[in-house]
């Protein structure tokens, strides 16, 4: 096949723009901080409780149980989705609701605004995470259908770039409204709630500049499937599942990728109110921190991609798990109120976090088969995703709550990287033997 021409490209990198305003400004900066400004109301011997749903949760930990259950919403939901999505090829259509319903999501998070609120907040919270990952699968699934083979490390690159630049430049408008809150008679809580409004905006705007630039996806059922959608969509579920069984080497991939991946989100997810509760890192500081790791993220991105080109998907892949479990490592022993410490650790969380991204997307698209089920296909590969972040999110609350630290937790994450890479090591074996 041919890549496609210079504007599809530029149209489905857009959406990494689009969409990473979300996992930026929401996930991992401003809401978190806001989450945690809001529920420090009830504080004893240094840990914070809520109310919620009748039962008093550790603030923070609520907060990873909600995202957990967010994700496993996602992956109950997804394959058959995307099944009825590639049987119809109608999967922009799918793309374009996810991504318009999570922008209205994060523009309620404006309405989360006291402890009486809080409910509002962690039904829109959850929301716009289910919306935000359901979108990313439908647009993950056009980079086999846009990019060849040989080019699909560098287009997947270009739009974790695209999404990295973009996250930044929101961040530093919300960064003002927070930070700078005086020069506009404000409050920094209702700057932080001008950010939620200006994430579902940015969502809503450039998620529609990259949907009228993809391209129609041809449907893969035919014309007597059609008459029952559900039935339909769980045909081509089948179908997947039946080839994916027959592909020894993309099994231990998406294995390794479980096991890995349950780290780097974890880390993601989670790395904001470790710093702030944990490390005592002033909020400037971890909104600074934050922002380096998504501009050392691009050349993480690109760098990564060239050294795969050199010596492999998979040994590449090797190299930055094994970087991760270092940095894990180096995060335990991080003492409070190291500032300095933390943006090291954090510049080395953004290269790293760019390259194992944007590689492992890639990765998968080269492991799958020429077929038109690719977002059945993907849907498969998020699941995996989502599976292993909600153990994360949950063992990382479980552990936090059991042991008073949130230090054991980083630490434990490290053990999911040193599973991954045992795993993806015989996946490369697999290879090898099978290209003789």
């Amino acid at each position: 096949m041919q890549t496609a021409s210079k504007k599809v490209i530029h149209g489905w990198a857009m959406f990494d723009w689009a969409n990473s305003v979300y996992n930026l400004v929401i996930t991992s900066t401003i809401f978190p901080a806001y989450y945690d400004g809001m529920t420090a109301e009830h504080t004893v011997n240094g840990t914070t409780y809520v109310h919620f749903m009748g039962r008093e949760f550790v603030s923070t930990s609520l907060y990873n149980y909600a995202l957990g259950f967010a994700l496993l919403i996602v992956a109950l939901i997804l394959p058959l989705l995307t099944s009825i999505a590639d049987s119809r090829g109608n999967k922009r259509k799918f793309m374009a609701f996810f991504f318009t319903l999570g922008s209205i999501a994060c523009a309620g998070l404006y309405f989360f605004n006291s402890l009486d609120t809080l409910w509002l907040g962690i039904v829109f919270m959850i929301l716009a995470c289910i919306c935000f990952w359901s979108s990313y699968v439908f647009s993950n699934s056009f980079l086999p259908e846009i990019a060849a083979p040989e080019d699909r490390d560098r287009v997947s690159a270009k739009g974790f770039a695209y999404g990295y630049v973009g996250s930044v430049i929101l961040q530093v408008i919300c960064f003002v409204f927070v930070m700078k809150n005086d020069l506009f008679g404000i409050s920094k809580g209702e700057g932080s709630r001008i950010s939620f409004l200006l994430v579902g905006i940015w969502w809503l705007v450039f998620g529609y500049y990259s949907f009228f630039r993809l391209p129609k996806p041809i449907a893969a059922g035919n014309a007597v499937s059609k008459n029952n959608v559900f039935t339909d969509g769980y045909k081509e579920l089948i179908k997947v599942w039946k080839q994916l069984k027959k592909m020894p080497v993309i099994k231990r991939y998406l294995g390794s990728f479980f096991f890995y991946n349950m780290g780097v989100q974890t880390v993601m997810l989670a790395a904001t109110l470790y710093g702030k509760s944990e490390l005592e890192i002033p909020v400037e500081n971890l909104i600074s921190a934050i922002l380096l790791i998504q501009l050392v993220a691009i050349p993480g991105a690109f760098l990564i991609s060239k050294l795969s080109g050199k010596i492999g998907n998979f040994k590449a892949l090797m190299y930055v798990i094994f970087a991760w479990i270092l940095i894990c490592v180096a995060a335990y022993f991080v003492p409070k109120h190291a500032i300095v410490q933390f943006y090291i650790l954090g510049a080395c969380v953004g290269f790293v976090m760019g390259g194992i991204q944007s590689l492992s997307r890639s990765t998968y698209s080269k492991l799958m088969p020429e077929t038109k089920d690719t977002a059945s296909f993907f849907s498969f590969y998020d699941v995996t995703e989502k599976i292993a972040v909600v153990i994360g999110m949950f063992s990382f609350g479980y552990i936090t709550e059991l042991t008073g630290s949130k230090r054991g937790s980083v630490l434990a994450l490290a053990v999911y990287f040193i599973i991954g890479l045992f795993i993806l090591f015989t996946a490369l074996k697999k290879q090898q033997q099978e290209q003789l």
